[in-house]
């Protein structure tokens, strides 16, 4: 089964629902091969990043109060869900691009440990992910060779796909992440549970079979 995933490195609910999925694909039957696609959610954000609560703020139009209890409410649902959300320890507000360009380099044997990876390092860990010393380290420590990542990040490298993918997604009516599309057939809009995402599977390989008996 192929499984199309548009998400962004820097949304929590893009975190949450990479869990579920990733829970109900443990509890199914399926062979799958998953495709990673970028959705930039604000590619206007300068290398330097802004300070994450002001940009919170502002991004949502409401009150240090009610971004607090914004924080609070993602955090309890990530929390049911076994994620850990960290919003303490997130400092900046990163444009996620050079991210998208790790993971669109990394070889497709390791590339779902390395969106894993990136997403702790933002959620737990408060890490910058737009320091190109951080991305480097967190490729080197799922295999990749840090000398030629960092030549090539330092460079273009996967920079016009990353842009182009994120692109297309929105001209192609995707407008909120994370979007799965199962099969080239089943969508999912949303974090959604465990449970949602196995009878989203279990659609999506009944079509399948459908489609070979016909």
């Amino acid at each position: 089964m192929l499984i199309d995933i548009f998400h962004d490195t820097v949304c929590p609910w893009c975190r949450i629902g990479h869990k579920h999925l990733f829970d109900a694909l443990a509890q199914s039957q399926e062979t799958v091969k998953i495709r990673w696609h970028p959705f930039l959610l604000d590619n206007s954000i300068p290398p330097a990043g802004y300070e994450f609560r002001s940009y919170m703020q502002q991004r949502k139009g409401i009150e240090p109060q009610a971004l607090l209890q914004l924080f609070d409410y993602v955090q309890g649902v990530a929390h049911a869900s076994g994620v850990k959300l960290n919003f303490d320890k997130v400092r900046l507000a990163v444009n996620s691009t050079l991210s998208h360009r790790l993971i669109a380099l990394a070889p497709d044997n390791i590339k779902n440990d390395v969106v894993h990876a990136v997403y702790k390092a933002y959620f737990e860990d408060g890490l910058n992910l737009g320091d190109l010393d951080v991305i480097v380290a967190l490729g080197t420590e799922a295999g990749m060779d840090s000398t030629e990542l960092r030549l090539q990040l330092s460079g273009n490298a996967a920079l016009d796909a990353v842009l182009a993918e994120s692109t297309f997604a929105r001209f192609n009516g995707i407008t909120s992440v994370p979007f799965y599309i199962l099969n080239n057939k089943v969508r999912v809009d949303g974090s959604h549970s465990t449970e949602m995402f196995l009878q989203a599977l279990n659609r999506a390989s009944l079509i399948e079979i459908s489609a070979k008996i016909w």
